[in-house]
C-alpha cells in the first residue's frame, strides 16, 4: 500500500510561517495530484491547495497569496509553505495523494494521519 507521513505542524504566532511536508512511500507506481486539506474543530474538511504532477496548482480563496504548494516528484513529497498565518488557519492539516499502487494497479486516494497547526498569540 501507499503511506503518507506529514510533518512540520506546530504552534505559531499570528503573522508567522510554517512549512508542512508530506512524504509518500510504499508500493507506489505513480502519484498524480497531491493536495493539502484541513479540518478545524466543528467544521468540514476543506481543500487548501492542490498540485498536479506537472506542477499546476490551485488554492482555496482563503489562502491565496499566503500559502504555496510545491512537490518533488523524485522524492514523492509535497510541501505547503504557509506565510502570514492567521488564527483562522488553525486546523489539522491532512495530506492527500491520488496514486496508483504497484501492488494492485488500482488508483485511489490516500490520506496522511494529519498534523496540527495552531495559530495563536
Amino acid at each position: 500500500q501507499v503511506q503518507l507521513v506529514e510533518s512540520g505542524g506546530g504552534l505559531v504566532q499570528p503573522g508567522g510561517s510554517l512549512r508542512l511536508s508530506c512524504a509518500a512511500s510504499g508500493s507506489i507506481f505513480s502519484i498524480y495530484d497531491m493536495s493539502w486539506y484541513r479540518q478545524a474543530p466543528g467544521k468540514q474538511r476543506e481543500l487548501v491547495a492542490r498540485i498536479t504532477r506537472g506542477g499546476s496548482t490551485n488554492y482555496a480563496d482563503s489562502v491565496k497569496g499566503r500559502f504555496t504548494i510545491s512537490r518533488d516528484n523524485a522524492k514523492n513529497t509535497v510541501y505547503l509553505q504557509m506565510n502570514s498565518l492567521k488564527p483562522e488557519d488553525t486546523a489539522v492539516y491532512y495530506c492527500n495523494a491520488d496514486a496508483l499502487s504497484s501492488l494492485t494497479f488500482s488508483r485511489r486516494d490516500y490520506w496522511g494521519q494529519g498534523t496540527q497547526v495552531t495559530v495563536s498569540s
